[in-house]
């Protein structure tokens, strides 16, 4: 392994199951995921966390966590790309109730065959029905 590399969790994408819809960049909050040629596509490697929210709402299943070597997380980097990014954000909504993200915490959810967002109050009923 090269001295600039480490061993850990990143995004994949798999190419063939990318719809380039762009679903996963939104939840995407270090900016490390962006749509190029019609693909989501991981811009620069020391930017993913390998957190994988933008898995749940990928509706094609194309996206992955795998372990493997790449650039370490870097901080400072993400910090300074999304600084430079312009300002897109849109509050993602829960599908129940219409709560707003900035209101209350969302998670990704997969309902009927549909990617969305489901708010943790409306969560306990879609778990217990």
């Amino acid at each position: 392994m090269r001295a600039d590399r480490v061993t850990r969790q990143i995004v994949h994408i798999e190419d063939e199951l990318c719809n380039g819809c762009g679903a996963c960049v939104s939840p995407c909050a270090e900016g490390a995921i962006e749509i190029v040629d019609g693909k989501a596509r991981v811009s620069r490697e020391e930017l993913c966390d390998g957190a994988g929210f933008c898995l749940g709402v990928c509706p094609t299943g194309a996206l992955t966590i795998e372990t493997r070597e790449a650039a370490p997380f870097d901080h400072h980097a993400v910090e300074e790309h999304v600084s430079a990014l312009p300002s897109t954000y849109i509050a993602q909504r829960c599908f129940q109730c219409d709560t707003s993200e900035d209101d209350r915490a969302l998670l990704p959810v997969k309902v009927h065959g549909t990617s969305t967002w489901v708010c943790t109050r409306c969560l306990p009923a879609l778990i217990h029905g």
